[in-house]
This record gives C-alpha cells, structure tokens and sequence, in this order.
C-alpha cells in the first residue's frame, strides 16, 4: 500500500483480518472538529481488524498506511473457515482479544488518572512492544515517532511534549533524536511509570 492510502475507515464493513509485514499503520479516531485523535501506530508483526471479525459489527476506527506498507489480508469468509478447521487457534485470538481490552483500559486509565508525562510513557512502551503483542527486545531500543504524533496520542502539544521528553532524557531514562526516541532500558523506564504516584483526575505535568 502507498502511503497515506486507507485500509478501512470507521463504519466499514469488515472485509479481513490483517497482518504488518512491513512499514507502519496508523489507528485513529477522526473527531467532529477535524483532529484526529492517534490510538495506536501498528509496526511489522503486528496483527489488527479482528474485533470486527468475531462480533460482525462495522470498524471503530481509521486504519492507513503512515509509509509504504505491506500487509498480509485474511478475508472475512477464509478467516471463518480457518477457524472452523482449526478450532485450536481460538484461544491465541482470546488471548489477543484479552490484549486489546487491556490496552482501552491502560488508554482509559492514563487519560483520567496520570499525569502528562507518565501517559507520554506508558504511550511509549506500548509502542515498543506492539501494544501487547511483543515481547520488548533486550538492550536499547528505538521508536521512531514524531513529536507532534505523540502529541497527538496524549491530547498535547508538540512543544509540550517536547519539554516532557526533555526532562525524562535528563533523568537518564530516554534519549531524544530527530524523529525517534532510544529507550536505553525498557525495564528501568517501566518500573519509573509503576513506581510514578498517579496525580488523580486532569493533566498536570
């Protein structure tokens, strides 16, 4: 897929279930003003479009490609019969679809009790493990993302999430670059979000 192409949009009728092989997805929820609020950034490895699949309801959400994409397409009536076939596959898709609520709630959770800096990143290792899907990597690790698209994903600004970067780089627990964050130590970084007192309802820093 080109970039900037969609794959569904919400209210469509699913047509499959997919898997990233390689390039990056974009799932957001388009708003009444225009913005967009950013959800997730699918890399390869990462499967989507199941819940459609099993309740029979329309998408909830946008799906496009951010780069050039490719992507492996399960259609709607092969995916059933594959399930038909093998009922074993049933609980590694419970066990996918467990994920996918667990991610609303932490999505829930950091927009009404934490504080700017700690939805900043929780976002961030979501993302390095693929919202649930993988196992974070040993070593450093790198999210290539935009400012302004993570910014898009906390409800902020560029420049405030610029400042909140900043200050957890000086604390040692990430380093910023052009276009990307390196997480020297993805254990370090999540024990400082568990060990981080919420700040109750609102967006303090």
């Amino acid at each position: 897929m080109l970039k900037g192409q969609t794959i569904h949009r919400t209210g469509d009728k699913p047509t499959g279930f997919y898997g990233i092989a390689d390039g990056r997805v974009r799932i957001f929820q388009p708003g009444k003003d225009g913005n967009a609020l950013l959800l997730a950034l699918l890399t390869p490895g990462t499967w989507f479009g199941e819940i459609s699949l099993f309740d029979g309801l329309p998408r909830t959400h946008d799906a496009v490609a951010e780069t050039r994409t490719a992507l492996v397409l399960i259609p709607t009536a092969s995916f059933h019969s594959l399930l038909e076939e093998h009922p074993a596959l049933y609980p590694h898709f419970t066990r996918l679809l467990c994920t996918r609520v667990r991610s609303a709630f932490q999505f829930i959770d950091s927009t009404a009790t934490l504080s700017l800096s700690q939805q900043l990143v929780r976002r961030l290792l979501m993302l390095t493990s693929g919202y649930g899907q993988q196992s974070p990597q040993a070593g450093a690790m790198e999210v290539t993302i935009s400012q302004e698209s993570l910014g898009q994903m906390i409800n902020s600004s560029r420049q405030t999430v610029n400042q909140l970067l900043q200050a957890l780089q000086r604390q040692g627990l990430l380093r910023v670059h052009y276009g990307k964050i390196v997480i020297p130590d993805w254990e370090r970084l999540s024990h400082w979000l568990s060990a981080s007192p919420s700040h109750g309802y609102g967006n303090s820093n």
